[in-house]
Formats: C-alpha cells, structure tokens, sequence
C-alpha cells in the first residue's frame, strides 16, 4: 500500500471541517489527498462534482470532455463563466479549479471517450465518475471500468428528474454493473437529450453533490455504498425513491452464464 502524505499546516487549516468529523480525520483526508478521480464530462453534472471534488482535496482530478462553452452551458454549467464562451470545457474547468484549490493537480483531456482510448485514460485513476449525457459512453465506462477494477460513480439528469447508483461488479456477489440493470440501451429516438427536453439547471447541482459525496465515501470506505441501489430524484415532488439493482446472471458484462463474459 502507498504510504499517505503527510498533511501541511496549510492543509490542515483547508481541511479542518472534515478532519474534525471521526468518520474522516487526518488520515481520511491523507486519503482524499492521495486519490485520483476521473471525471467524465465538464457539463451540467461534471461541474458541481469537480468542484466539491477539488475543494475536498481529491490530490488529482482528471476531466475529460472534447467541446466547448456555449452560451447555452451556463443555464446550469456553473464551473463555466460568460467569458469562457468558445473555450474548451476542460481548460475552462482547469482554469476554475485552480482558483478553488490550487493544491489540486487538474489533468485535462481535451478528446471524446472511446473504445481505443478508455483503456488507457480510465487506467491512470482510482475511480471514475460519469457525467456524460449519452449511453454509449456510459456503457462504454461501464465496461472498462469492470475489466480494469474500477468503481464508478454515475448519474443523469433530465428534464426535473435525476439518478445515481455506484457499480463495483468487480467486487463480485451483490454487486450489479449499469447493464445488469439496463441490458441494451435505448434507441436514441425514444430518450430525448437534454438539448431537445430540457432541464432544470439547478438538479444538475443537486445530482452532481450527490456524485461527490458517493465518491468520497468510496474512496474513504465510509457510509452505506449506493452499489446495488438505484436512487431517484423527483425535483418537481421534492422527493427521493430507491430501487435495488439485482446483479443478472446473464449480464453481457459482468454475468457468470454463458449469456455473460464472467
């Protein structure tokens, strides 16, 4: 195991709210120093989650995401300012995060996830997670992230409505993966993007806090993991619903059936 860093003066007085808290102290927070996240879109979700994530003192924070800011971003992409229009995503979040905590190592990846490049990318962190507004990159991570024994934090929003569940099927019985609760995605046709539903701005705050908690409780091994559980968001009800995820024999991914690659 990799020895923790010793916290400086300076750290100590950044981090002293979780230091007090028994469930993290100085060694949780080592921790959370020590740790490397990949986040996965600089968008709606990726923006509260890096920045809760960088002021938690997450040690490396990478951030991948191929466009740019448009004016229509900032509706709920509040990492991004108006002066950030036609930058990229990734040198925008670079730029915030550095203002948050400077102490945080923001590695960007300025391309789109894919099948040739997720091996490698997703490789060099801890843990991953996804804020991406597509299934195929979701499933995309949620392949790679099984075969290189990640754990992966996902959530999605639309419209007034959100998600968020944590798969680790690497870690065996219990643990489902994204396709043993959705086997085959959808058609493109029969969810619309946010672009053509809309959404509430402000849910992508409440999903993306939602993310960074998970992922802190994941890398300190605190608290009820959500591997398992499904949690919904009904902001319109101002309600939460749980659904458990069973874990498929015949998962494309992560089943032990011959329907399955285990």
């Amino acid at each position: 195991m990799t020895a923790l860093p010793d916290l400086s003066e300076m750290q100590i007085r950044r981090y002293a709210r979780h230091i007090v808290l028994a469930e993290i102290g100085g060694i949780g927070q080592a921790r959370l120093v020590a740790a490397k996240v990949l986040v996965v879109g600089a968008g709606g979700l990726g923006a509260p989650l890096l920045q809760y994530l960088a002021a938690a003192g997450i040690g490396t924070l990478g951030v991948i995401d191929h466009d740019t800011v448009d004016l229509s971003n900032l509706q709920r992409q509040v990492i991004h300012r108006t002066s950030d229009v036609g930058m990229s995503k990734v040198e925008s979040a670079r730029r915030a995060l550095r203002e948050i905590n400077p102490e945080v190592t923001v590695i960007p990846h300025g391309e789109r996830l894919t099948e040739a490049n997720a091996p490698r990318i997703v490789a060099g962190y801890d843990l991953v997670a996804d804020g991406s507004d597509n299934f195929a990159t979701r499933y995309l991570l949620n392949d790679i992230c099984y075969a290189l024994k990640k754990t992966l934090v996902a959530a999605a929003i639309l419209r007034f409505d959100g998600q968020i569940s944590t798969y680790k099927a690497h870690q065996g019985a219990g643990h489902p993966c994204l396709r043993c609760l959705f086997p085959v995605a959808p058609s493109e046709d029969a969810v619309p993007s946010c672009a053509q539903a809309g959404v509430l701005g402000a849910l992508a705050g409440t999903l993306g806090a939602l993310q960074a908690t998970e992922v802190v409780k994941e890398i300190l091994g605190i608290g009820r993991s959500l591997s398992g559980r499904l949690v919904m968001y009904d902001a319109l009800a101002a309600s939460f619903d749980e659904m458990a995820i069973a874990k498929r024999p015949d998962c494309p991914t992560c089943g032990s059936s011959p329907g399955g690659s285990a």
